[in-house]
């Protein structure tokens, strides 16, 4: 019926003669109509041949819009796809979320239009006839190619798909008590304007139904996810309907009713409500805090008491108490005791490429020296012993030879340790952003573990070794034998450093610095109280012990 229809409109009136006209004629321009796609496609079909337009007033669902390409179909209203865009802006723009679905059309139904609005009169031939019907037609389209004004003074243009380049008004529909009404424009949705700009709306002029008491209806099916919470679906409920849910540990929400959650980067943290990321602090033991400060103290008052000790010895040294228990090897132990107690310093400052070599490397040799100085000591108190025996070898073990040589040695052997660990993975500063929440630790890192504790446990063979020696030489007769003292210090020494390795592992951040501060100035503290806190009590306190009748007596 519509093809029928259609070919009558191009035949003679009356008379049925597709293609070919005759006598006096109102010849077809255009065509307008129809409100259903189909139809006005089938029409489109055939009007396309004679390069007839067709104008239509219906909407037309998006999806269809393709479909009218191929012939001259311009859709005189704005593509109904905008109009869902419109229509979702408003929701997302007051907050609806409504929990049921119903069916709708965009498509209302208009009156119909006749679809001779255009008819033009024209005479002469059929064949000139209908070249005269195809150069009008043709002209019409030329026409709707370009922007004209309409008989209200608005910009009428078609885009390359033929269809209405025009927006939509946004307008409010105010109702009186009478049952009355107007319609007042709002805002509007412009197709052309630029990305995000599209939708506009004036609340200000907006007039909502007395019932809502001038304030927007609510229409939601539950409250607004605040900020800090993430949306978490109901199940078996609308996907507009949802609970909410806390952000996991870590992440933040900066927004109401957001799907997900977001991570911070690796240089900010969430705050303590999980609405916005804050920048960390970068953190490392420093002199400037109540931690450091002690610690630091710690270490300058035991370089003092070390300092003072030494200057009793040297004041005293010619009296049998200092000469019995070879004076250099003594002096050399001050010297490295008075390093370890000031290493501490170099672990308070900014951790550099520079101080992270220096302080693992100062910290193993200079104990080492300490350690291998209270070795020395040992073997000489029992060789020195041995070579009081009647026909015994060991005198030309005893001397200053025998302890520099241990000396030395032992340093030597740590020297080639450390050289080993800067060679293949030497300490560097490292940023560690992940151990404590809302700082970045700056410390450094050791390299090489491996290595670390290689410097440890050779510390610790010595002290044990040392322990060994000590222990049985305790209840030698030797005079001012120093082994009960040694193996005091060195029991002490080894308990210190055996608990550092778990407490240390244990602990996080600068806390591993004050661990490893802390067993330091321990250990040093333990070896001079243990080994010169008693010569210094005889020196000042009971020089009357400090003499050789005294030694003689002992012995």
């Amino acid at each position: 019926m519509t093809c029928w229809a259609t070919l009558e409109l191009l035949s003679t009136h009356y008379r049925f003669v597709p293609n070919y006209q005759c006598n006096k004629q109102k010849n077809l321009r255009a065509v307008i109509g129809g409100l259903d796609f189909e139809i006005s496609l089938h029409v489109a079909a055939i009007l396309g041949v004679y390069k007839i337009p067709q104008l239509t007033y219906g909407s037309f669902a998006p999806e269809d819009a393709g479909q009218s390409q191929s012939t001259p179909f311009y859709r005189m209203v704005p593509n109904e796809a905008h109009q869902y865009t419109g229509i979702v802006e408003l929701l997302l723009h007051f907050g609806w979320t409504p929990e049921f679905s119903e069916p709708c059309t965009g498509q209302e139904k208009l009156d119909s239009l006749p679809s001779s609005g255009f008819e033009m009169s024209m005479t002469g031939h059929s064949y000139s006839i209908y070249n005269a019907v195809y150069v009008v037609a043709h002209a019409l389209h030329d026409a709707m190619r370009v922007s004209f004004n309409n008989s209200a003074g608005e910009e009428v243009s078609f885009s390359e798909k033929r269809e209405l380049e025009a927006g939509f008004d946004i307008t409010n529909l105010v109702t009186f008590p009478n049952n009355s009404f107007i319609r007042m424009k709002v805002g509007w949705m412009k197709l052309d304007a630029p990305p995000g700009k599209e939708f506009s709306i004036n609340e200000d002029k907006m007039v909502w139904h007395r019932s809502f008491h001038q304030v927007p209806p609510l229409s939601q099916c539950n409250k607004n996810c605040p900020s800090g919470t993430r949306r978490k679906k109901k199940e078996g409920e609308k996907f507009c309907c949802y609970d909410c849910a806390p952000c996991s540990e870590g992440k933040i929400s900066y927004q109401k009713d957001m799907n997900d959650c977001v991570g911070c980067s690796e240089d900010h943290y969430p705050n303590r409500n999980q609405t916005q990321c804050i920048p960390k602090s970068i953190s490392f033991l420093t002199l400037e805090e109540p931690l450091g400060m002690s610690l630091a103290f710690g270490s300058v008052f035991c370089s003092l008491l070390t300092i003072l000790s030494l200057a009793i010895f040297l004041k005293h040294q010619d009296t049998p108490i200092v000469r019995a228990n070879n004076r250099d090897l003594t002096y050399v132990l001050f010297l490295s005791l008075l390093l370890c107690f000031l290493c501490p310093l170099i672990f308070l400052s900014r951790p550099d490429r520079v101080t992270c070599l220096v302080r693992q490397m100062a910290f193993g040799l200079v104990f080492t020296v300490t350690v291998s100085c209270v070795l020395a000591k040992t073997i000489t108190v029992v060789l020195a012993f041995m070579a009081t025996k009647p026909g015994s070898r060991m005198r030309k073990w005893v001397g200053k030879r025998l302890a520099i040589a241990i000396v030395l040695t032992c340093t030597i052997i740590q020297a080639g340790i450390c050289t080993v660990w800067l060679g293949t993975s030497p300490p560097f500063p490292h940023f560690d952003k992940h151990s404590v929440r809302g700082e970045i630790i700056l410390e450094c890192n050791e390299g090489s573990a491996a290595m670390f504790y290689c410097v440890l446990g050779y510390m610790g063979f010595l002290a044990i070794v040392s322990f060994v020696v000590a222990f049985l030489a305790r209840k030698l007769p030797a005079s001012f034998n120093e082994a009960k003292f040694i193996t005091f210090s060195m029991l002490l020494f080894c308990s210190v450093w055996i608990s550092f390795v778990p407490v240390y592992l244990s602990s996080k951040g600068k806390h591993m610095v004050a661990v490893e501060i802390f067993s330091i100035l321990v250990s040093s503290a333990g070896l001079l109280g243990s080994i010169f806190a008693p010569k210094c009590y005889i020196i000042i306190l009971r020089p009357d012990l400090n003499d050789k009748q005294q030694l003689i007596k002992k012995k």
